[in-house]
């Protein structure tokens, strides 16, 4: 079989280590292992009737629903097939400029849906080699900072030009993967100032409690040239339903939504993401819960000699090793059946980088535990 661009191939994973995919420990996709929430699985069972009717194509239950959890007009919130759907919709805006900023490493779609229409990519590489991996601060653009919960650092550079240029766009996500770096809100001013467009891929920000979170959400009435991408896969566990949701002015979704499937989210879906964004108690434990967990599991990786994880605001970790990440993957695999997110997929980290999805205390443990075995042979 191909080996996988994204995590969570469990096919892949599972015909390597000579398994069914049902038992391996699955770290490469980093989704939350506290749910669903039954709130959404109540949500679909109560909707099973729905089947057999077309969903509402104006999503107005869901966009409400959205509206309230972002405080945001629904009007101004458009529900995808999961962030992806939205990316390439964002894409084909952003062909159209005479060029786009891409901050990288980046994750791989966002290259892809760009190829796609054609556009003109420029790389901002980031400088990982110059930061405080133990904080996860210390980065900073001309104008663009970065910070890990209320931690801004200026202190290293990304070549993105002072003198931007209106016909441009920039494209990059906060929290960034696959570092798991936060970019403070107000250091994407300057961008929205003199780019034609803005797109910031917030899919991992809800896993931050709202008081750290460095969400863009808040200017979206003020730069008409700001799209956001937010995911409801990720912090609620439910990639299988593919669901998400694009912020922006009403004028941008419009466009979209007249190019579009009519009926992109199904009505299950949006049965299952309306109740989810309206569960303050899931929310609390998520938050509550992440912090604990994700210093756990970065001690226990710094601790392993070769490997220097980074710390970072969202539910991952970016891991440097000091052997080849693909012999540890395939080790981990047929030894242990743990499935680590290789970097083969974002050309500027390669073999000696891997990322690791934040899971619950005993499979994080079971992660070290093989980790460390796999290493010391």
């Amino acid at each position: 079989m191909i080996r996988p661009v994204h995590g969570g191939n469990l096919a892949w994973a599972a015909a390597l280590a000579g398994c069914p995919p049902s038992a391996i420990l699955d770290f490469s996709a980093s989704i939350s292992p506290l749910g669903p929430p039954e709130s959404a699985l109540a949500a679909i069972q109560a909707h099973l009737s729905s089947l057999t009717a077309y969903p509402d194509p104006d999503y107005g239950v869901l966009r409400t629903a959205l509206g309230e959890a972002f405080n945001v007009d629904p009007d101004w919130i458009l529900p995808g097939n999961g962030s992806a759907e939205l990316l390439t919709w964002a894409a084909w805006d952003l062909s159209k400029l005479e060029a786009t900023y891409l901050v990288t490493p980046a994750f791989g779609d966002y290259l892809r849906a760009l190829k796609a229409f054609g556009a003109q990519v420029l790389d901002c590489p980031l400088n990982l080699k110059s930061l405080d991996w133990e904080t996860g601060s210390g980065l900073v653009t001309d104008d663009l900072s970065v910070s890990n919960g209320s931690l801004v650092s200026p202190s290293l550079a990304i070549p993105v030009p002072l003198a931007l240029d209106a016909d441009r766009g920039l494209l990059l996500n906060n929290p960034h993967n696959p570092t798991g770096l936060l970019f403070a809100r107000e250091a994407i001013r300057p961008y929205l100032e003199h780019l034609a467009l803005v797109v910031v891929d917030e899919a991992f920000m809800d896993f931050l409690p709202p008081a750290e979170q460095e969400s863009s959400i808040a200017k979206i009435e003020e730069f008409p040239n700001l799209v956001i991408l937010r995911s409801l896969t990720k912090f609620y566990s439910l990639p299988g339903l593919r669901m998400g949701c694009a912020i922006a002015h009403p004028d941008i979704l419009r466009r979209w939504q007249l190019l579009r499937d009519p009926w992109p989210v199904n009505a299950l879906a949006a049965a299952a993401a309306a109740a989810a964004v309206r569960d303050a108690v899931f929310d609390r434990q998520t938050w509550d819960w992440l912090p604990v967990a994700r210093r756990e599991l970065f001690e226990g990786l710094a601790d392993l000699p070769g490997l220097r994880p980074m710390a970072g605001a969202a539910n991952f970790l970016l891991v440097e090793s000091s052997v080849s990440v693909a012999a540890i993957q395939k080790s981990l695999l047929q030894r242990h059946r743990i499935l680590i997110r290789d970097c083969l997929s974002f050309p500027e980290l390669g073999d000696r980088y891997f990322r690791v999805a934040v899971r619950s205390r005993a499979d994080n443990l079971r992660l070290i535990a093989g980790l460390a075995d796999v290493i010391s042979r």
